[in-house]
């Protein structure tokens, strides 16, 4: 996709300060985005600026091989000022083969001697020496195999923060998380802010390169304004404040967008170094959505120039204004599209088509007039959701009322198991209260069988058979009982 740099509304948009873009970088993060802006601007003046700038950055390292690709792309465009410097590269190239037999020479000296130390720096003075030169495969080899020799905690994290600056340059950002992740377990690294401000980077950048928004733009918000330039051979301040920005406004709510970025004391010092994103910010906030979206179109030429956001640009865009319409049409019943098309600086067929996608997608609950161009909210029924709540009401109340039923009858019928000795409901057993003198429970209506005998010894009490009869009858009350709660359930 190619870039106009000069884009905007009625050429609104500022020219792109490449020089100053360039400066906030270092090493290879600085040769890259100077690369990647040439690629993206093919055709345009910014194109030979961008590779006259990248070589000149080139002599002053070893990478020889990128600096020749960079002089054939240059093609004599530039003058005899640009023109290829073969003296340099050959001079150089030998001055890199003196040096890595030099180090390689060392390393066997030190395997030999088998000092872990000395072992591991000698895989790191190649894994530098490698990637000065440009081949990050070997760097990244060299880098690995210190793993093996670290003794502290301070090892271990340098190691880390080593191989994810490789990772992120070769794309490699499976290892970018394993390494991120045994870092920020290392108590060294967890004491030191700026470490984890790098790690945070670090995670940002592998969020935000599988699309996940929401993570990204909370871990970019994790970083602090301790971090400076310490990290500027991979990204400065100014990409982490716009790339958390950017992502907030896309996935985060109006509560965490406050929380985590507006409110946040650290992340605020980070967005005082991008004005233009630091304002679309607020305004998105405060629902002046006509002037956060002109803002971000001024910012859209230079973020295409990014080489971790130029493929996000249209989504983040794309979900931003989603955001703003739903946000937008949320608080009325009805709305001209007329008027609504002007506020967000588009016509009234294309915003019909915009909140059709939206109604289809169910972020939007209306319906849309096109003949008289107006957009109804879909308001909830009232009457059927109260006819539902007054059933889940009278539900409730039976359930309430059968569990209420339920325990009386137990209770009443004493089936319900008392502890012993407490004095219900148990066998004919006495305890020291009540002596064992061969008499059973109490019948019905309170009386023991031993009572009802001494009646029928005075000639006053029933029978045998009437006695058996009301005992039964007992039993069968009881029985009939559990059944109906058999029923019930």
């Amino acid at each position: 996709m190619e870039v106009e740099v000069q884009a905007g509304e009625a050429g609104e948009a500022p020219a792109f300060d490449l020089e100053a873009y360039a400066a906030n970088y270092s090493g290879h993060a600085k040769i890259n985005r100077l690369l990647f802006a040439a690629e993206k601007s093919a055709g345009t003046p910014l194109e030979l600026e961008a590779l006259k700038m990248a070589a000149d950055a080139l002599r002053r390292t070893e990478n020889t091989r990128r600096y020749v690709e960079v002089m054939e792309r240059i093609g004599g465009r530039a003058g005899d000022q640009y023109a290829p410097d073969q003296d340099w590269v050959d001079r150089v190239e030998r001055l890199a083969a003196q040096k890595q037999d030099k180090l390689e020479n060392e390393l066997t000296v030190y395997k030999s001697n088998l000092i872990k130390e000395s072992i591991r720096m000698g895989h790191n003075e190649l894994g530098d020496f490698f990637y000065s030169r440009g081949d990050l495969q070997a760097a990244f080899k060299h880098y690995m195999r210190t793993r093996d020799y670290c003794t502290t905690g301070r090892h271990i994290v340098h190691m880390c923060l080593q191989v994810v600056k490789c990772s992120i340059e070769l794309g490699n950002y499976i290892h970018l998380s394993n390494y991120v992740q045994k870092a920020e377990a290392t108590p060294e690294g967890q004491a030191d802010p700026v470490v984890m401000s790098k790690l945070a980077c670090a995670s940002g950048l592998y969020c935000l390169e599988q699309g996940r928004y929401k993570a990204a733009a909370l871990k970019f918000t994790e970083v602090s304004s301790e971090l400076g330039t310490s990290f500027s051979d991979v990204i400065a301040p100014q990409d982490v404040a716009a790339y958390g920005a950017l992502c907030g406004m896309a996935a985060l709510g109006r509560a965490e967008l406050s929380a985590r970025l507006l409110n946040s004391v650290a992340f605020r010092e980070l967005l005082e170094l991008v004005p233009e994103v630091r304002e679309a910010l607020a305004d998105f906030y405060a629902s002046n959505y006509t002037s956060c979206l002109r803002h971000l179109e001024r910012l859209r030429p230079q973020l295409g120039l990014d080489p971790h956001l130029h493929d996000h640009v249209q989504p983040l865009y794309q979900a931003v204004r989603n955001k703003a319409l739903t946000q937008y049409t949320a608080p009325f019943a009805a709305l001209d599209l007329n008027a609504m098309a002007a506020f967000f600086n588009t016509t009234a067929s294309g915003l019909e088509k915009e909140l059709a996608e939206l109604i289809s997608s169910q972020q939007i609950k209306a319906r849309i007039d096109s003949h008289a161009k107006v957009l109804y909210a879909r308001k909830p029924d009232q009457r059927s959701g109260t006819y539902q709540q007054a059933m889940r009401a009278g539900e409730e109340y039976l359930r309430n009322t059968r569990a209420l039923l339920v325990r009386a009858s137990l209770m009443q019928h004493d089936l319900i198991q008392k502890p012993a000795g407490g004095g219900g409901g148990g066998g004919g057993g006495g305890g020291p209260d009540r002596p064992d003198r061969g008499e059973g429970p109490p019948g019905r209506h309170g009386r023991h069988r031993g009572d009802r005998r001494g009646d029928r010894e005075r000639g006053g009490g029933a029978g045998p058979s009437e006695e058996r009869g009301g005992f039964m009858s007992g039993m069968w009350g009881k029985l009939g009982a559990a059944s109906r709660f058999g029923d019930r359930d």
